[in-house]
């Protein structure tokens, strides 16, 4: 099956995720890509804001076979010379003709040529109703979008988790999933190891994937952050967690444990030097990010956080080297600091790094930083393999 995705707002990091997952991936301009895959699961996909499939039909076929009642119709228009007017006209085409057929039919219009994440959430354009439906044109193209990522589900396991902590950071679930998508295709229970685990992001993540999480931090509080907040993706707290719709999001978060056998482990020890248990089939972390910062560093300051987190990036990477097997993926996001230019000053570990044992896999790196618009420190996206 072909699929289309539209790409969230780092876009060569969201093909690289898919990249890595499916094949045959294509990129058609700086919002959409093109890949083939039997299916797809957006609740799993970090960098997809929207899944669709291709048509073989015309909308207007599609339309005229839906069973009676009120029908609902958006359409997010990509082509060269979209406009909000495109949009529109493609939708109100396909209400008159319905209407004329004696079909009630409500059109959901955006100010732009693509209807917001929001929108197409909020009025449950997905796919998973029979009467609503969401097209994309791509010139002569036509797509049915089949899933919409959900914003609130992600907010909500975010904001909810009973323990946090925003002076040591806070990895967006987003970005989460795409560091484990980025390990590739894994089967369901592999071992994720997060040797950084912080509040657990990663591993809570993991969890919600099918995948089974072993995490360690250097902090007895971070450990403790991370066994509290596990505990309570998986027993559902529910007068702290998520709402309905997000638990809906995650359904696999209620079938994860049972009293006696817990599939998550977490340890306290260092990452240079800790032996973990075996098996770990695929390592996805964030390691450590330095000092925060609201302002570019001076050289001298900068100097002395690429020295640190530099070298706990690589004693980590030369301790893990003896433990995994080869082929096991690692992907790690390391720090990069905005300098007064504009550009990230990235960590020049990659020749040690290959030298430690590892093929890196994107050794030109360009692309794979994830941040907001000028934030200081940006996640460094490195992706390797176990020679």
């Amino acid at each position: 099956m072909k699929y289309l995705a539209v790409l969230g707002r780092q876009p060569e990091i969201s093909i690289a995720e898919l990249t890595a997952l499916f094949s045959d991936v294509k990129k058609l301009n700086k919002s959409l890509a093109t890949f083939i895959a039997e299916s797809v699961d957006i609740n799993r996909l970090g960098g997809s804001i929207k899944i669709a499939e291709e048509l073989s039909e015309k909308p207007l076929e599609i339309l005229q076979k839906v069973p009676g009642g009120k029908i609902t119709i958006g359409v997010s228009d990509y082509s060269k010379n979209a406009s909000t007017r495109s949009a529109k006209t493609e939708a109100l085409k396909l209400k008159q003709i319905l209407v004329r057929h004696g079909r009630s039919v409500r059109v959901v219009e955006s100010r732009e040529a693509a209807l917001p994440t929001a929108t197409s959430l909020h009025n449950g354009l997905s796919g998973k109703n029979e009467r609503k439906f969401e097209f994309i044109k791509v010139d002569n193209s036509w797509y049915r979008v089949v899933g919409v990522q959900d914003i609130d589900a992600y907010t909500k396991r975010d904001q909810a988790r009973p323990a946090r902590d925003a002076k040591v950071g806070m990895l967006p679930p987003k970005l989460a999933q795409i560091l484990i998508n980025l390990c590739g295709p894994l089967p369901a229970g592999s071992c994720i190891l997060d040797p950084f685990c912080g509040t657990g992001v990663v591993l809570q993540e993991a969890l919600l994937m099918g995948y089974s999480a072993y995490g360690t931090d250097l902090s007895e509080r971070m450990v403790e952050y991370t066994q509290k907040n596990l505990e309570w993706l998986i027993l559902g707290a529910r007068s702290a967690g998520p709402s309905p719709r997000a638990a809906a999001a995650t359904p696999r978060a209620a079938a994860l444990r049972t009293p006696s056998n817990q599939p998550f482990q977490v340890s306290q020890g260092d990452a240079t030097t800790f032996q973990w248990e075996q098996p770990i089939d695929a390592v996805a972390c964030e390691g450590y990010l330095g000092a925060p910062m609201s302002t570019p560093p001076a050289e001298i300051k900068l100097k002395e956080q690429k020295q640190e987190c530099g070298s706990i990036v690589l004693g980590f990477l030369k301790n893990l080297a003896s433990q995994i097997d080869s082929d096991t993926p690692v992907v790690i996001a390391a720090p990069a600091w905005l300098r007064s230019d504009g550009t990230y000053s990235r960590l020049e570990i990659v020749d040690e790094i290959a030298n430690m044992g590892y093929n890196v896999m994107n050794k030109s790196r360009e692309g794979l930083l994830y941040h907001r618009e000028d934030q200081i420190v940006a996640r460094d996206i490195i992706i390797l393999r176990k020679k």
